[in-house]
């Protein structure tokens, strides 16, 4: 049994009952102490401050109205971030559609590595994909991972902020596994294909088109 197995879906609440003084005493005592977290996860999903605090409060009051669902209340962080990420998905499905990624079959074929490799911006290294990694900023990472289609950077950052597994991944969005790792993929894809760019941009690389 993993943590999300705790985790409510939206259709198990009626938001029409109140929570009781003794319920809502439960939940804050709970909850509270993962907020700062919540918060962390809703700014690498969001962007900015005020997005991310609307998210976060969003999730609270969804959380509440939830609370006599959860089952295990040993997973009430999983369970927050669950309902969080849910709602980012919710958002997105009403939001008008976003860029397209390009074509996806010339996406697939994309490899960084070998990009780098042939390049060779730094032919002492002996770790030249590292190396080439190292030379962006927190910022422009964030800005890249922020670019993406929420449907790629969902994952990509419970991937590598919550350290879950393809399984959780799963069962915290409510997609096959497959789904998941496709998902990562071209996640990673364009991250990489984003950040090869920047590198042509700022001259660490050779810009061939020029």
């Amino acid at each position: 049994m993993t943590e999300t197995d705790g985790v409510a879906t939206p259709r198990e609440v009626d938001p029409g009952v109140p929570p009781d003084p003794d319920t809502r005493r439960r939940f804050e005592e709970l909850a509270l102490p993962h907020l700062a977290h919540l918060y962390r996860l809703a700014i690498r999903l969001k962007g900015s401050a005020q997005d991310a605090e609307d998210l976060v409060q969003e999730t609270c009051v969804k959380a509440l109205r939830a609370f006599p669902t959860l089952r295990q209340p040993g997973a009430v962080r999983a369970w927050l971030c669950q309902i969080l990420t849910r709602l980012v998905f919710d958002h997105h499905r009403t939001e008008p559609r976003e860029q397209a990624v390009g074509d996806l079959e010339e996406l697939d074929r994309f490899s960084l590595y070998d990009l780098v490799w042939d390049e060779d911006p730094f032919p002492y290294s002996e770790n030249v994909h590292q190396d080439f990694l190292g030379q962006f900023n927190d910022d422009e990472v964030r800005q890249a991972l922020l670019a993406l289609p929420e449907a790629y950077r969902v994952p990509l950052v419970l991937l590598y902020v919550e350290d879950l597994s393809y399984k959780e991944l799963a069962e915290m969005l409510g997609c096959p596994i497959g789904t998941i790792m496709s998902r990562l993929h071209r996640g990673r894809k364009i991250l990489e294909r984003t950040l090869w760019e920047c590198a042509k941009r700022r001259g660490i690389v050779r810009n061939w088109e020029r």
